[in-house]
Parts: C-alpha cells; structure tokens; sequence
C-alpha cells in the first residue's frame, strides 16, 4: 500500500464523518440567506417553524447515527439495515426541507456521498436515484414541479444527475472488486509461498538425513572391511601366539600380528584423511577459518572479525579439523540463536598449546540452564567439548543474558610432523 493511503483513508473517514453537519450548516445558511435577500421565498411562518424543527431532526439523526457509527465494530462502513434506514429517514427529512426550500439540496447531497457504505447491492442505485430527484427538483427552482416545461427540464436533470452518479458507483465498485481480488492473490501467494518455504525446509532436512544414512553405511562398511578384518585378524594371531609350542612359530605369528597392526593403523589414518574438512585440503587452519567466519559474516549480515596472535604453526590434520569443526559449530550457534550484531574469532599459537577464542555480542544465555543435548538439536555445547576433550584439549563457555558470549577452545599444539 502506498504511504499515502492511510492519510486518505483519514480524509475519506472525516470526510463521512463531518460532511453531513456542514453540508445541512451551508443549508440552512443559504436558505435563510435567500429569504432575508429574497423577500418573499419562503416567507410564511409555519415554513420557518418546520423548517426549524427538520433541521433539529437531522441534527438528532446525525448525532445518534455519529454515535452508532463508532459503536459499531466496522465504524459503519459495511452495510446493513441500520444504515439504510438512517439513509431513508435522512432521505425523507432532506426532501421535506428542499420542498420549503430548494437550497437545502445541498444537504440531501449528502446521499451520494455514503450510499455505498449505507446500502447493500443493487439497492444503492435505488438510493441515488431518489436523491437525484431532490437535487434535480432543487435544481429547475424547486419542488414540486410545476409547469410542463419545467418537468422536461426536471427529467433531463434526473437523467443527467443519475447517469453521472450511478456511473461513478459503477466505476468505485469495479475498482473495490479488483483490489479485493488483488488482495486475495496477494494472500494465496503468501500462503504459496510459505508452503514452499515449508517444503523447502523439509526437502533439506530429507536430504540431509539421507545424505547422513549414507555416510554411516559408507563409514561402516570400511571400518569392516578394513580395521575390523584387520583387529580381528590381530587378535587371531595373538592367540596362536598364546597356543604356539615354541618361540620360532611365536615369533612369526607376531611378526604378522604386528603387520596387520601397522596396515590398520595405515587404513584408518587414510578413514580420518577422507574424513577432514574440505576446507583443510588446499589451506592450513587460519586461512581456513579466515574463510569460514567471512563466510559466515557475509551470509548472516553481521560484522565478523578474525584475528591470530602468535607464529603460526601447520598444525597436525586431527587438530586442525577438530578445532575447524568447533568454529563451524560455534558460528552456526551464533547465528541460530545469538542475534549478534559483532563477531570475533580469534587463533592463538602459544609455545605448546592452541587457543580458539569465539566472542559475540548477541543475547547470551545461562550455561547452567541449558537443555540436555538431544539428537534434534540444541546449542552443540557438548559435542564441541567432546571434540576438543578427544584430543586431550578442553572447551570453556562464558556467557550470561544480555551480556554476550564468549567461547575458548584449549588443545595441544601438535605439528603435522609429529
């Protein structure tokens, strides 16, 4: 909607409102104007009297009808049968007042502005065309019509006055229908819409799913067909080992014991590698995470800032993916449930150990009053300090409501060398 349209809808409102006490004041001026420069229009007394009370029946009419108006939930723009009769008995009192005078025509004008809001269907066309006899009547020197001449002239007018208004209702009323069902596709779009947006959710979360069902079947199918067969082929050689009847058949089965050990080990050094972080495979941790949080600054909208103190070390693969994984969970918390407006990140390479340090300004919370971690969700502390934990580090969380977060990440520095 245009910014303008509520200042309209004000005006039209007022306009309602108002435009009936004005237009039966400028009336009731214009009459009595035209009797006291006129003399001799309406100059009996009995005239002056009904008048005088018509006058204070309108205003009766209008006040209760002002009344009713903002009783009424629709502030009476909607209508119904209290309208239309407020219409008919406004209309009754506007003709008796132009029968003694043909200027109070301007106050049963009134009936072409709020026919539409007062009348339902096709009767509106019923009340314009009555009002447009009053005003035609006023219009060739009163009612009622005398002279054959002046009826000629009374029906043109009537024709001319009710074309013109019952034209304009007709364009209003084209032009209410096409906003109506503007409005209605509009909601059937948004309700689309959000449909889509629905499935657009569930579609991931299936496909996310699926794509974790596939990587545990892929991941247990190669510790079966690698460590398993491997251990398992150990652990047979060792029993032989505790079966064998001397040293020399011992030896052997140890010497094959101890190849199948180094080929494990081999096959799940190679698990791990496939399993590292994409970003680690052309880049070392900084770059990585310089990329990761600008990443994330540029998809969230909020300032992210990354910073490393110290020299930096090309730290062992483990290390490097498990602090990685730590920052990518901790920004995906921030951006779920922080509502930050500042971000920083920063790497610190001390003599023996690494420090990943995560601070935001968002809302905080209460680490001690954080749900159980469940396999739906939740704030992932746990499964970032049982990363870092598995590695001989630790993970500490400070945070508090309203006040920000702040999350540090210890672990050894290990080198890729070692």
């Amino acid at each position: 909607m245009n910014a303008s349209d509520p200042q309209i809808e004000r005006r039209l409102e007022q306009l309602h409102v108002w435009g009936p006490y004005a237009l039966l004041g400028i009336s009731s001026l214009v009459a009595v104007a035209s009797v006291l420069i006129a003399d001799g229009v309406t100059a009996d007394p009995a005239d002056w009297y009904s008048a005088g009370g018509l006058i204070a029946a309108a205003t009766v009419l209008q006040l209760w009808w002002h009344g009713t108006r903002y009783r009424r939930a629709d502030r009476g723009r909607s209508p119904s049968r209290a309208g239309t009769a407020y219409y008919v008995v406004r209309w009754g009192i506007a003709f008796s007042l132009t029968v003694i005078n043909p200027f109070f025509a301007f106050y049963a004008a009134t009936g072409y502005m709020d026919a539409d809001e007062l009348i339902p269907g096709m009767w509106r066309r019923l009340g314009l065309l009555a009002t447009s006899v009053i005003v035609a009547g006023a219009q060739v020197g009163g009612l009622p019509v005398g002279s054959t001449a002046e009826w000629l002239g009374f029906v043109g007018l009537l024709f001319v006055n009710f074309g013109l208004q019952a034209f304009v209702a007709h364009i209003t009323e084209q032009e209410e229908r096409r906003s109506k069902e503007r409005a209605e596709t509009i909601e059937a779009l948004q309700q689309a819409l959000d449909e889509n947006a629905a499935l657009h959710a569930q579609l991931l979360v299936q496909a996310r799913e699926a794509g974790v069902a596939d990587e545990r079947r892929r991941l247990a199918a190669e510790i079966h067909d690698t460590l398993a067969q491997g251990l398992t082929g150990i652990i047979a050689q060792l029993q032989v080992v505790a079966n064998a009847p001397d040293l020399d058949i011992a030896h052997t089965h140890l010497e094959r014991a101890s190849d199948l050990a180094r080929h494990s080990l081999g096959e799940a050094r190679r698990s791990v590698h496939n399993l590292a972080p994409v970003a680690l495979e052309d880049d070392g941790l900084p770059e990585a995470l310089k990329k990761t949080v600008a990443e994330w600054g540029e998809r969230t909208g909020v300032r992210a800032e990354f910073t490393v103190t110290g020299t930096a070390q090309l730290l062992h693969e483990e290390v490097a993916a498990t602090l990685l994984r730590i920052a990518q969970e901790a920004l995906s918390n921030a951006a779920r449930h922080a509502r930050a407006s500042r971000l920083g990140v920063t790497l610190s390479f001390l003599v023996d150990e690494v420090i990943l340090d995560i601070r935001d300004d968002g809302v905080g919370f209460d680490p001690l009053a954080l749900p159980a971690r469940t396999r739906t969700g939740g704030f992932g502390l746990d499964g970032m300090r049982a990363r870092a934990e598995r590695i001989a580090g630790h993970l500490t969380v400070e945070s508090e409501p309203g006040h920000g977060t702040a999350l540090s990440a210890r672990v050894p520095l290990v080198r890729h060398d070692q």
